[in-house]
């Protein structure tokens, strides 16, 4: 199986769609939460729980792995999918974000990007060549370009010089990229808020006829109102028979805002970060289970929720767990996190085919 995007549903009052990326390990209906495994592993959760979840597709990052254990002992193993166990799609993100994350370790020119490692100190080497090299042993059904992700207080010439060295830099991704049948390269849009810059970057990009398209810079420290702005501006430029990427965006009013401007995939590290602080998310809302209120309640988080935590065990075994700082209860509120992100994207995918999209979703959404 290679790859296609299939559109199989419009919204008929917003530019919300439903559709099916194909890709060699297996198909992801649309739009879509994908979880973030950073490391190769999505914190706490086991790939059967994953798919339990009803995950289709996960992350993985060019940059840690790169840093832990290599790339070189990943492909010896077979791949991403053969280390970690998960015969499903995987995504790798290029590295470029956490370089950005990286500003008083780093030097960026027009060659790539240098910077001082925060694990040993010693200076590494990135450029679109290497993080594309890095990213075809890896094996990823889905690789990103390299690219700057320039910070939301940039100046509108600092963006636009990254945003034209994104676009240099995308080129020579293609030209180095080994594995086009079995790895489709996405390219990114930057562009910062700045709408005229988006659109250059998008019709410069779209004119390479790419797999697949992705809008970065717009988790990075933006006004909510700002980044939905920008979103709402740059999906409906992106190709419709493209899968359209928005990066490191996972709460329920973006994701839905995004999807009526016709986003179809979504990462975030949300869902298991919450877990780890006690916090669940429960049909829209944020519960803090370390809540007094919580030690007595017998009721599950979300007695609609078919996963293992609600299942099977009550808030107040949850409270519980999570005062005591038990392993367990982190790991169960990551779980019923990642499936609830899940589930609330697929029940979007629905109403885009009963056409009640915006109806349903109207509260998180103001749609003209």
């Amino acid at each position: 199986m290679g790859f296609s995007f299939q559109l199989q549903a419009n919204c008929n009052h917003s530019q919300a769609r439903a559709g099916v990326f194909s890709t060699p390990h297996g198909i992801v209906e649309t739009p879509r939460f994908m979880p973030v495994g950073t490391l190769a592993t999505v914190k706490g959760i086991t790939p059967r729980q994953l798919q339990d979840a009803s995950a289709q597709m996960i992350l993985a990052n060019t940059y840690h792995l790169h840093l832990q254990p290599g790339e070189d002992i990943i492909a010896e193993a077979g791949g991403l999918h053969s280390f970690m166990a998960w015969d499903k799609p995987i995504l790798t993100d290029s590295g470029g974000f956490q370089v950005f994350s990286l500003s008083e370790l780093r030097k960026i020119s027009e060659e790539g990007v240098i910077f001082r490692s925060p694990r040993d100190g010693n200076m590494i080497e990135i450029t679109p060549e290497r993080s594309i090299q890095i990213q075809n042993a890896l094996g990823a059904d889905v690789i990103m370009a390299f690219d700057e992700c320039p910070p939301s207080d940039a100046s509108q010439e600092e963006v636009a010089a990254a945003t034209d060295r994104t676009n240099r830099w995308l080129k020579r991704c293609i030209a180095a990229h080994e594995n086009p049948k079995t790895q489709a390269l996405f390219g990114i849009v930057q562009g910062g808020i700045h709408l005229d810059l988006r659109s250059q970057a998008v019709e410069e990009l779209t004119a390479l006829d790419l797999p697949g398209y992705a809008i970065g810079g717009v988790s990075v420290g933006e006004a909510p109102e700002l980044i939905n702005a920008t979103v709402q501006h740059t999906a409906p430029l992106l190709p419709v028979d493209k899968p359209r990427y928005l990066m490191g965006v996972g709460t329920y009013r973006e994701m839905v805002q995004a999807i009526a401007s016709g986003i179809d995939l979504f990462d975030c590290v949300i869902p298991t970060r919450f877990g780890r602080h006690g916090t669940a998310l429960v049909q829209g809302n944020r519960i803090n289970i370390k809540n007094a209120q919580y030690k007595r309640d017998y009721q599950p988080l979300d007695e609609t929720c078919p996963c293992y935590a609600c299942t099977n065990f009550t808030r107040a075994y949850l409270n519980h767990l999570v005062r005591s700082q038990e392993m367990l209860g982190y790991i169960l509120l990551s779980l019923h996190n990642i499936t609830e992100l899940i589930r609330f994207t697929q029940q979007i995918r629905q109403a885009i085919f009963n056409d009640t999209f915006v109806s349903q979703f109207s509260h998180w959404i103001d749609v003209d």
